[in-house]
């Protein structure tokens, strides 16, 4: 097994577990401990995970992971998400996709929709929906943050303010089992909170993962969704909620 191959299992079990141990996990996945302590060292520097005695945890939930690490995570279950929400959207409509990779994997998905008009803060989204001739970008003005290609901050708030639009396909960095979507910048949360009002029905598109990271800024609710396309929902209680809110779960 190769070092990607073993930094995607430590993620996952990492993920699965909220922690992992160094001997646990040089014994699953047949190799020297001291492989595995350089592994995790690595990804502990990438923000990936966080080191405690014997092994490491989940990060604390006050920054975000790298974002080439984010892009790699669970990609399987992001394209899938991605092709069920692309399905939702019709030719002929007008959306707003926010920052984030699985809304990035959404517009790949949306390649072969026609007379599309996406309003986006996402650089990335832009250059990737740039190939489709039959569809119309808007980047909404802001401060650029560099890690992501995401524009954030007042400027983009208020060019979002000018729009109305069908659908608003959002993702979020953390989903806690009460249903609060939650982010780390406070700026970005304030711009997907004007997305969310300028849009006439709005999609939240995230993998499971998300119900194990915490984040410190609250974007909206569950219940605010009128769509909730997922791999996996872990509380049957947050499905009872959603069914109570008029939230609709797409499982993939």
């Amino acid at each position: 097994m190769d070092m990607p191959e073993r930094h995607q299992q430590i993620r996952e079990l990492a993920q699965a577990e909220g922690k992992v141990l160094a001997t646990m996990l040089a014994e699953e996945l047949g190799v020297a401990v001291q492989t595995v302590r350089r592994d995790l060292r690595k990804l502990c520097a990438t923000g990936v995970l966080e080191r405690v005695h014997g092994g490491a945890v989940l990060p604390s939930g006050v920054r975000n992971i790298g974002y080439g690490d984010r892009r790699n995570s669970n990609r399987e279950a992001k394209t899938r998400i991605a092709r069920r929400a692309a399905q939702l959207i019709p030719d002929n409509a007008s959306l707003f996709l926010n920052i984030g990779t699985t809304t990035e994997a959404v517009a790949q998905a949306l390649h072969a929709h026609r007379n599309l008009m996406v309003v986006t803060n996402n650089l990335n989204v832009a250059n990737i929906l740039a190939g489709n001739p039959t569809c119309d970008v808007v980047v909404a003005g802001g401060s650029l943050r560099r890690s992501d290609g995401g524009l954030v901050g007042d400027l983009a708030a208020l060019a979002i303010d000018r729009f109305k639009v069908d659908f608003a396909v959002i993702g979020a960095s953390a989903i806690d089992l009460g249903g609060d979507l939650l982010d780390f910048d406070p700026e970005e949360v304030r711009v997907s909170q004007q997305v969310i009002k300028a849009a006439r029905a709005t999609v939240l598109v995230a993998d499971t993962t998300k119900f194990t990271r915490k984040a410190p800024v609250k974007i909206a609710s569950l219940a605010q969704m009128d769509h909730f396309v997922t791999d996996r929902v872990p509380s049957e209680a947050l499905i009872n909620r959603c069914s109570d809110w008029g939230t609709k779960i797409a499982l993939v």
